[in-house]
């Protein structure tokens, strides 16, 4: 593809979300992160020449080699993968704008305690299991409310933004969306949350028809 039919596609990509937030209220923002972990650093550089700034990891080594190869590009970085414990330093040396998938109160305290140590604050969503899925990492959704008011109080280096979820693994579209409007109205009684992350490739439009302002975009944005 050249780089002339690439810009076409992603004008089309960008349509689709255009045309999903008009759907909800002119005044209605949608941001996308690019997720670019199946990508190249070369892929990621032909996206940037077209507009693309927000780019995510799920894998911290992966970011921090990216990071390091793109270092020239002001690109803003955004881990979205679950993050081990072990592993949180290394995250905080990158320093990413957002990490999408804060999953517990247990990792929240484990990440408050590395960030005093290093004297830092750090952008975090809480991650709501919304389709209550075994396979899926995050909060219940009756709780959600609760944890996330327990980590503003009790992990001051933590800027909570908002929330994340991935939509239902179901063919069922009403079940999907249902998981993404459990999300959005936990979002909603959260007077300080500006970010509500939800929508992949195969389900924006339906997120953002259902209240989301920030979709995460893999395949659809590398046309794979």
């Amino acid at each position: 593809m050249t780089e002339i039919e690439y810009k076409i596609y992603i004008d089309d990509v960008i349509r689709r979300v255009e045309s999903a937030r008009l759907r909800v209220s002119d005044h209605h923002i949608v941001k996308i992160v690019a997720i670019s972990k199946y990508s190249k650093s070369d892929e990621i550089e032909k996206l940037y020449n077209i507009g693309q700034r927000a780019y995510g990891e799920n894998k911290v080594q992966d970011l921090k080699v990216k990071a390091i190869e793109l270092d020239e590009l002001p690109i803003e970085w955004h881990f979205v993968g679950n993050l081990q414990k072990n592993k949180i330093n290394n995250l905080l040396d990158i320093n990413p704008a957002l990490f999408h998938a804060l999953d517990s109160m247990e990792l929240a305290i484990e990440l408050q305690k590395k960030l005093e140590a290093k004297d830092m604050t750090f952008n975090a969503l809480l991650q709501i299991n919304s389709a209550k899925e075994d396979s899926k990492h995050g909060v219940m959704p009756e709780i959600a409310k609760d944890i996330y008011e327990q980590i503003q109080k009790k992990c001051p280096n933590i800027n909570l933004k908002g929330v994340m979820s991935i939509g239902a693994n179901s063919d069922d579209k009403e079940i999907i969306r249902n998981s993404f409007i459990t999300t959005h109205n936990i979002y909603k009684e959260i007077e300080s949350a500006t970010i509500c992350s939800m929508g992949m490739s195969g389900d924006f439009e339906m997120a953002i028809e259902c209240g989301s302002n920030m979709v995460r975009l893999g395949s659809v944005m590398f046309n794979k």
